[in-house]
């Protein structure tokens, strides 16, 4: 089954003299910027490498080539050691509170694509050596308090194709050539452009939203307990319909889609042309990881953010490509299993947030959104983590949408074994339950830290699946035994054995029994399951004995077999 349990590359740890000072350019950057204590906290001065520092991008050389700080409250000004970093392509700064001017050292960034200062207090005039930004694409500087006029050298940039510096106070004459390029809005200043003069003050070609604004796709999960649902939707079709791995791939963009909207949420699309950039045309260097349903794929957009874009494989029906938020710290499973000696580890804290962030983001999916959206892949492998380890429900390989006036039934029943629902895989039919079982298995994740399935419990003749290795447990007694002993004793007794109720009540084997989303978000803040749980307890008890009583029949014990006593048979005829 695909997952995308890892989408970071960590980089690798070079002496600090390799980076040429870029160390101390950033970390001047950072004291400009008035970081705060919990801000770029690990943008160190004594650590060996700024490529491993949150926000920033390097390229196969440890050169920083993006710093990217969107909307972190920053209220210092801009370092001029910025202009030290040689090979940077992309700055990003929106949606901050930045004051003072633009360093004249900016024109200094010979290798800059791309520069967002929109939205914070810049003054001053614009730099005429921004002028020497021979590859810049992309300059944002609207919504600020910039004056004077427009630099005339900024009309020698021939490979600007987006320039914005409305909302400003701006004065003078616009360098004709500048109307010239794709996208540009001087609106809001007093320009010589608008209805008294030759030319509009933005051009006819929309924007999807301001460069902060301009987030990716669908939103999956929550931050700090809001849920947001955001994933980016691109679907391409193929020509001549593509049935073999290694016909040559020919992908045209989806006409007439391009101003849709749906009920969950404003969807935004990518031309091919955009995605096949960001990923450096689907480098084999950039992959991040393959599963059962394509690679995925590291990239940036223009603007410096950061994304991962899978490639969906299914040569019965048109390829699609998704594409995701790049999540900083990785997956949930990651964190429980997977992570490296000196790494953080999930803390009960943190396990608590996961838990219920995926529960409300699932409740969105399955109660909010028209139509309703069914996940079919609930695990910890495909709740992803933040830069703040905030829980985003990802990996919508599988997911339905799902009119409510119809059930969903698949031909083929698709999941990772050990989460998939018994009615799912009996009858090939998923629902929202189908989601709550799963969901409840990835509860048990994260109070045991160990995986659905695990056949090295065989050699101490327990149970394979972990649901039933915490059934046993539970009616034993042993909590002890359940939770994850990376914990190290520091969690809530009461707060583990509520999380375990909730997950039993999840994966009972009827999906009538089993609560809505709803209904668990409720549990987990506290409301409910007192009741639920007393419920479940005598319908369990009343199960395990027509079991035994079943087994009792059954049993014959081996004297049964081996050793019968002699009987007289009749005489032979």
């Amino acid at each position: 089954m695909d997952l995308l349990s890892i989408i970071l590359v960590i980089a690798s740890l070079l002496p600090f003299a390799a980076s040429d000072g870029q160390g101390d350019a950033l970390y001047d950057m950072k004291l400009k910027l008035n970081a705060t204590g919990s801000q770029l906290s690990d943008w160190n001065q004594n650590q060996v490498n700024p490529c491993t520092w949150n926000s920033v991008i390097c390229d196969n050389n440890n050169h920083v080539v993006q710093v990217t700080l969107a909307s972190m409250g920053f209220t210092g000004v801009l370092s001029p050691r910025i202009g030290d970093l040689e090979y940077l392509n992309v700055l990003s700064l929106p949606g901050n509170n930045i004051s003072g001017g633009i360093p004249e050292e900016f024109g200094n960034l010979s290798r800059l694509t791309s520069l967002d200062l929109e939205d914070n207090l810049l003054v001053g005039p614009i730099p005429a050596s921004l002028g020497r930004l021979s590859k810049l694409q992309l300059l944002i500087l609207s919504q600020n308090n910039l004056n004077g006029s427009i630099p005339d050298t900024l009309a020698s940039i021939l490979s600007l194709t987006d320039i914005r510096l409305a909302y400003n106070k701006l004065t003078g004459q616009i360098p004709s050539q500048l109307f010239q390029v794709a996208r540009y809005n001087f609106s809001g200043n007093n320009l010589t452009c608008g209805a008294n003069f030759l030319h509009p003050c933005a051009s006819n070609m929309s924007y999807q939203g301001s460069s902060r604004g301009s987030t990716i796709g669908i939103v999956l999960g929550t931050v700090g307990g809001l849920m947001g649902l955001l994933i980016i939707w691109a679907v391409f079709i193929i020509c001549n319909g593509r049935r073999k791995s290694h016909l040559r791939e020919i992908f045209v963009d989806v006409s007439g889609e391009d101003d849709r909207r749906i009920a969950f949420g404003q969807l935004k699309r990518f031309a091919w042309r955009e995605l096949q950039l960001a990923t450096d045309n689907f480098s084999e260097k950039n992959v991040l990881g393959q599963g059962g349903f394509g690679k995925v794929y590291k990239g940036a957009l223009p603007d410096g953010t950061k994304i991962a874009v899978k490639r969906l494989t299914d040569y019965e029906s048109p390829e699609r490509l998704l594409v995701y938020p790049f999540m900083q710290n990785l997956s949930v499973a990651y964190r429980l299993r997977e992570f490296k000696p000196g790494e953080p580890i999930l803390d009960w804290s943190a396990r608590k947030r996961v838990a219920i962030g995926t529960a409300r983001g699932l409740e969105y999916l399955h109660e909010h959104c028209n139509p309703k959206i069914i996940h079919r892949d609930v695990k910890a492998a495909n709740v992803l983590l933040d830069e703040g380890f905030e829980p985003v429900v990802g990996d919508f390989g599988l997911a339905k949408l799902v009119d409510v006036q119809k059930t969903s039934v698949t031909t083929q029943v698709r999941g990772t074994m050990g989460h998939i629902a018994p009615e799912y895989l009996s009858t090939g039919k998923s629902s929202e339950r189908t989601d709550v079982f799963g969901y409840g298995i990835m509860l048990l994740e994260l109070v045991t830290g160990q995986r659905a399935i695990d056949f090295s419990r065989l050699e101490e003749e327990d149970d394979v699946l972990l649901l039933d290795h915490v059934k046993k447990l539970q009616r034993e007694g042993h909590l002890d035994a359940i939770v994850d002993r990376n914990l190290n004793s520091c969690y809530n007794g009461q707060e583990v054995e509520m999380m375990i109720q909730i997950a039993l009540l999840c994966t009972q084997a009827s999906p009538e029994d089993r609560p809505s989303m709803s209904e668990v978000v409720r549990m987990l803040e506290g409301e409910g399951l007192a009741e639920r749980w007393e419920e479940w307890q005598q319908v369990e008890v009343t199960r395990r004995q027509d079991y035994e009583r079943m087994q009792q029949r059954f049993d014959w014990g081996e004297d049964s077999i081996y050793n019968q006593d002699a009987i007289e048979l009749s005489a032979g005829r």
